[in-house]
């Protein structure tokens, strides 16, 4: 059970919370999570997910590749908050976590009671609509939040029509 949202109550903001990856479909989220997020005077946040990998090497060796990880994350997240800040208009949050993704979506929206909706973005290739999207239908990633899925071939001009 999630703990109660508190994005209508006053003086908190529903927030939009979209994942950034390295899947050429996590563009299309951001766009839909942020413009949405403007156009219903709501925030964005922009979550980075590190995976535990093989960090468990030689202390020394350990800290360079979570160092490296960590930059890689900060990185991606800097380039999609400018695009959203220039393009939008808003501020979005970043939030980089360590672990596998869905539990650390699950606990990002546990700690955030002002994260109402979570937006993922569908690949449209043939090897499938990415690996959130697929994780929605298990048990274990159904999220307690409402889940808005964006196709990866809706233009700039769909998204801004819909949101």
């Amino acid at each position: 059970m999630v703990s109660k949202r508190l994005s209508r109550e006053a003086g908190h903001r529903r927030k939009f919370l979209a994942i950034i990856d390295d899947t050429p479909e996590c563009e299309r989220a951001v766009a839909y999570a942020s413009r949405r997020a403007k156009s219903t005077n709501g925030a964005l946040v922009l979550l980075y997910v590190i995976e535990p990998g093989d960090f468990q090497h030689w202390l020394g060796v350990e800290k360079i590749m979570r160092a490296e990880a960590m930059e890689t994350a900060q990185s991606a997240l800097d380039g999609f908050a400018t695009k959203v800040r220039e393009q939008i208009g808003i501020e979005p949050e970043l939030v980089v976590r360590e672990g596998t993704p869905t539990e650390e979506i699950h606990k990002l929206i546990e700690d955030d009671q002002d994260i109402a909706i979570l937006v993922l973005a569908a690949g449209a290739g043939k090897e499938g609509p990415g690996p959130l999207v697929a994780s929605i239908a298990g048990k274990a990633a159904a999220f307690p939040i409402p889940v808005t899925v964006v196709p990866q071939n809706l233009s700039d001009e769909d998204i801004e029509s819909l949101a």
